[in-house]
């Protein structure tokens, strides 16, 4: 289920193609910066490629840019997300805009997340 090879051209035109919001989420997650966690960006997870995920701690962080304000793009998310949960993966959902407006809020949302995740493997 996990980073299928058929799934990978199109994890690496999507790491190819990041958009601003992915890039600086990107810098602050990669090389083990967010508490010490490996995150992996443009990850796939059966047929569905998530934005960052964390295999340790299966946590997924998902950003929404605008096409997610489409109804029908936010009823996929919503379908994709319950199907993923099965799995017992974590998510964590952040806005561009939360992003442009306070990136330091955004990245507290994800560590918060992380700590609530350790507490519960305790």
């Amino acid at each position: 289920h996990y980073n299928k090879s058929s799934e990978k051209e199109k994890r690496r035109k999507l790491r190819q193609n990041q958009t601003n919001a992915e890039e600086l989420v990107w810098r602050y997650l990669r090389n083990k910066q967010m508490l010490g966690y490996k995150f992996k960006r443009q990850y796939s997870l059966d047929h569905f490629v998530i934005d960052f995920y964390c295999p340790e701690l299966k946590l997924a962080v998902e950003l929404d840019g605008e096409s997610h304000n489409n109804p029908e793009q936010r009823e996929y998310d919503i379908k994709r997300q319950k199907y993923l949960e099965e799995f017992n993966i974590k998510f964590v959902r952040i806005k561009d805009d939360e992003l442009q407006g306070n990136p330091n809020k955004a990245f507290l949302k994800i560590e918060d997340s992380i700590k609530l995740l350790e507490k519960k493997k305790l």
